[in-house]
């Protein structure tokens, strides 16, 4: 699978983006998908507008009655394209947040990538205890059952997984490439604290990148907040350039109608 053309880049790699990031709990509505993941990550607990809703109200109002059964927030992942300007204005009338933008960014697999990966890198088929640890606990959110969760997101599609260690074995920084067809995303890159800024998220990323080449894959996306820009540094000096963008719209909480004020 590869991105296919459309009217803007960033609605090229929604699909992907489903697929490398797939939620447990699914609900196809024909333009739009839900998606639901008992609330570990936004992305996995989100509305996938896949295509225009004809009747935006039914179907919001049905959307909004299958996160209600599970107890979770009404929230849209949006690309920032002209296509979903329409969508935008509804959901502005409605009183919808803005959040979380994030950013596309691809690169084409090169010669430069052919590279192995260097020493104390290791590239795992599944993510190990120690792999897991690590991420969510940079990146998590949530005990033993929101963990549980959030392994059968990452392990949801064909992926690969790297683990740097230090000089002394401890693990330092991880990664994980997930596999469509041609191309490849690079999602969970977290580093200990205690490890940053001494190059152990760049050694993952061109392990990455270097088996995704020899498996075949042809180019790389991944996705980084607009705020880091440390991470953004990191990406561009690694060749990644801006594809596209997207953010969250979400329900405002409403109060509840009681005698009490």
């Amino acid at each position: 699978m590869a991105p296919h053309r459309a009217s803007h880049p960033a609605r090229a790699y929604e699909a992907l983006m489903d697929a490398a990031w797939p939620a447990p709990d699914r609900h196809d509505l024909g333009e739009w998908v839900l998606r639901a993941a008992d609330g570990v990550t936004q992305r996995a607990n989100s509305v996938w507008p896949r295509d225009p809703a004809p009747r935006p109200q039914e179907a919001l109002l049905e959307a909004a009655r299958w996160y209600r059964m599970r107890r979770l927030p009404l929230i849209f992942q949006m690309a920032d394209t002209p296509a979903y300007s329409g969508l935008n204005r509804f959901l502005d009338a409605q009183g919808f947040t803005r959040q979380s933008e994030t950013l596309i960014l691809a690169r084409p697999a090169g010669p430069q990538d052919g590279h192995p990966a260097g020493a104390g890198v290791e590239i795992l088929d599944e993510p190990s205890e120690e792999w897991l640890h690590l991420w969510w606990s940079v990146d998590g959110r949530g005990g033993g059952q929101a963990r549980e969760t959030a392994r059968l997101i990452v392990t949801g599609c064909p992926a690969l997984y790297a683990l740097a260690r230090d000089d002394d074995g401890a693990p330092a920084a991880v990664g994980r490439l997930a596999l469509a067809g041609a191309t490849g995303g690079i999602y969970c890159m977290a580093t200990s604290p205690a490890h940053r800024r001494r190059g152990y998220a760049a050694a993952v990323l061109q392990a990455l990148q270097s088996e995704g080449t020899a498996r075949h894959v042809e180019s790389f996306w991944l996705l980084v907040t607009a705020a880091n820009s440390a991470a953004r540094q990191l990406y561009q000096q690694a060749g990644f350039e801006e594809a596209g963008r997207y953010l969250y719209r979400q329900e405002r909480p409403r109060r509840a109608l009681t005698g009490c004020y």
